[in-house]
Order: C-alpha cells, then structure tokens, then sequence
C-alpha cells in the first residue's frame, strides 16, 4: 500500500458530494474533515457520505490546521478566494471548483501564494479529460488549421437557469458566463495554448431570470442569463464568446475556428432544454478544407469511451499529489480565463470596451 492521501472538503453543497463519492473510490485516500460556514452542515454530509472518522467544522480554518496533503473547495464563488487562500498559505494542495474566482485582483493573488508557498493550485475543468477534447487541441497545435485568426464559442441553454446561490450576486459574483461559459472559454483556449487575452468588448443582459414568468426566483435574481463579448487577444486573433441560461432559441450555434489553412466546427453533445453548452462531451468535430481545389469537408472520427470526466479529474489531482507533479489544470493557465470573465463584467457594466492587465507571473 502507498502512503495515505489525506483530503479535506471545504464547503458541503451538491458539488462537494460528488467529489466525495470519486475521494472514496481511490485507493489510499481518505477524507478526514469537512467545512461549512453553516452549523451542523458538515456533519450531515459525513454522515450522508458515510465518512468513517471525519471531522465536521464550521469555520475551514479550524479544517486546515489538521495534516492534509490536499483539499477539495466546493463552495459559492464568492468564498473561492478566501478559502484557497487560506489553504495554499497552510500548506495544503488544492483542487478548485471552477470558476476560479470573482475578480481577476483576486485570481491573481491566488496564483502568487501558489507559486510563493509552492503549492498546487489545479482548477477543476473535468471537460478536458473528454479523449475528443485532446482531439481538437492537437489538430490546432499540430497546425492542421494553419494560422487561426478567429474563434466563436459559447453555448446556450434554451430552458437551464439555477437558482438558489447561483443567482444572487453577492454569492455567486456573476451568473451564466462564469457558471457555463467559463467551460466554452477553457475549451477554445486551451486548444490554442491559452493566448494572452488584451482586450474586451460585452454585453450582458438578465431579461428571463427577472421576470417571474421564467423564474420561480426573480426577485432575487441579479445576475447575467445572457451575455455576449468579443475579445481580442496577441497574436491578431478575435474570439466570439456568447452564452446563455435562457432564450427563445434552439442554439447559440457550434464552437468553430476559421485558420488559414482549414476551419473546424465543433458540437457539444446532448439534447434537451439543459444541453447545449460545454460542461459535457463533444457531440461532432468537422473539418474545413481544399483538396486538389475542391470545397471539402471531412468528419472527425469521435473516440468512443466511457469515461466519467469528473472522476478523471479526481484521480488526475490525486496522482499529482501523490507524486509531486504540478498541478493538472493549473491556476495559473486560468487565470487567462478569469480576466476574460472580469473584463465581461468590467465591459458590460460601463458599456465600453475594456483593457486586460494581467501581470507577469515569473
């Protein structure tokens, strides 16, 4: 048997349920303490997990002051910052529910105290571990596409609103751009190497989650169901990033990037009012091309697989812990990320497009 691996969980919600059923199907891993702002919270979720020998608490600091080797942070986005933190600072690796924060100021400062403490922060896109992800990644890497000057991405629910801490801006900090769109951005950037973002220009809208004829929780409801940004980025490339809760439409349209060489279309996989947007699997991959003069299109043979994506990325932070390897989806990659959705916000806000600062983290 190797060494234990000792996981705390801070934050108690749906989403830290399903990082404890994946903690427990590994061997050697052990959850020995959960954390929740709310009292007797954790200890209802060890008792629903069955958690023989965990330690419920109220307060995540009293969790890390225990010896852990790395922590799962499951709780409202509001809380990312703080919590992480606290954890990087007390030693412990961590694996971050994404988004990965509110703020770009504050995703900034959670890659410095990774990088000072030396402490893995990883970000929690379990998308990427779709075999088929890899496929576009490598036909854009391996210059399939030649030179890729734009980008369209998004996705759109026609009927997926939450509700509950999703929805309110002193929670959540922001609605269905940082909830679903953050997964299309990762899937377009990572495939073009996370290019560095300059530039953003949005618009955001909440016409469907006000109005108590589409939402049970309206008047509560302030954050964006809809947004819409061009960015720009070095390198002369434009991404067309949109994305939706709800909407009077079937599709907000495929992913596709246009290269001087080839374009690629991509769709997400899944049906129904709730799909549409790229928290999932790739439905089809299509490429673009001129053979011998000819308009061509050629379908990308999908992998088929039965993976479970979020249990991949389960055992993908524990193997990275265990051997001492940097972190799988690093935070400071999605950082890029975070300044994009920061500057949507910025933009849309002042109703002008908006700069990019992001330092030089080295």
């Amino acid at each position: 048997m190797g060494k234990t691996i000792r996981i705390g969980i801070i934050g108690s919600g749906g989403i830290a349920g399903e990082h404890a059923k994946y903690y427990k199907q590994i061997d050697d891993v052990q959850i020995v303490a959960v954390a929740d702002i709310l009292p007797g919270r954790a200890d209802q979720f060890i008792e629903r997990w069955g958690l023989q020998g965990a330690i419920g608490f109220d307060d995540h600091r009293r969790l890390l002051d225990l010896d852990l080797d790395g922590v799962s942070i499951c709780t409202p986005n509001v809380a990312h910052y703080r919590t992480t933190i606290d954890a990087l600072s007390a030693g412990k690796h961590v694996m971050l529910e994404k988004p990965m924060s509110v703020t770009l100021d504050e995703a900034i400062e959670m890659v410095q105290i990774s990088k000072k403490t030396g402490n893995m922060l990883n970000v929690g896109f379990q998308p990427r571990y779709d075999p088929n992800m890899g496929i576009i990644k490598k036909l854009i890497q391996n210059g399939e596409l030649g030179k890729v000057y734009y980008v369209e991405t998004g996705g759109g629910r026609r009927r997926g609103m939450p509700g509950g801490t999703f929805v309110r801006q002193e929670i959540a900090g922001a609605g269905a751009m940082a909830d679903i769109g953050c997964y299309s951005l990762d899937m377009a950037l990572n495939a073009l190497g996370y290019p560095k973002p300059l530039t953003v220009s949005a618009y955001t809208s909440n016409y469907f989650g006000t109005n108590p004829k589409y939402h049970a929780e309206a008047g509560a409801f302030n954050v964006e169901d809809f947004g819409v940004a061009i960015i720009r980025f070095e390198g002369d490339l434009v991404l067309n990033f949109k994305t939706s809760w709800a909407m009077h439409m079937d599709t907000l349209g495929a992913t596709m990037f246009l290269g001087t060489d080839a374009g690629m279309k991509i769709t997400p996989a899944g049906s129904g009012p709730w799909s549409g947007v790229w928290d999932g699997k790739v439905g089809s991959i299509s490429l673009f091309h001129d053979i011998q003069g000819h308009h061509t299109e050629s379908a990308i043979p999908l992998i088929s697989h039965e993976l479970n994506v979020f249990q991949e990325k389960i055992k993908d932070f524990v193997s990275a812990v265990r051997e001492g390897k940097p972190a799988p989806i690093p935070g400071e990659q999605v950082l890029r990320n975070q300044a994009i959705l920061d500057g949507i916000l910025r933009s849309s806000q002042s109703k002008k497009e908006v700069e990019i600062h992001i330092p030089d983290m080295d």
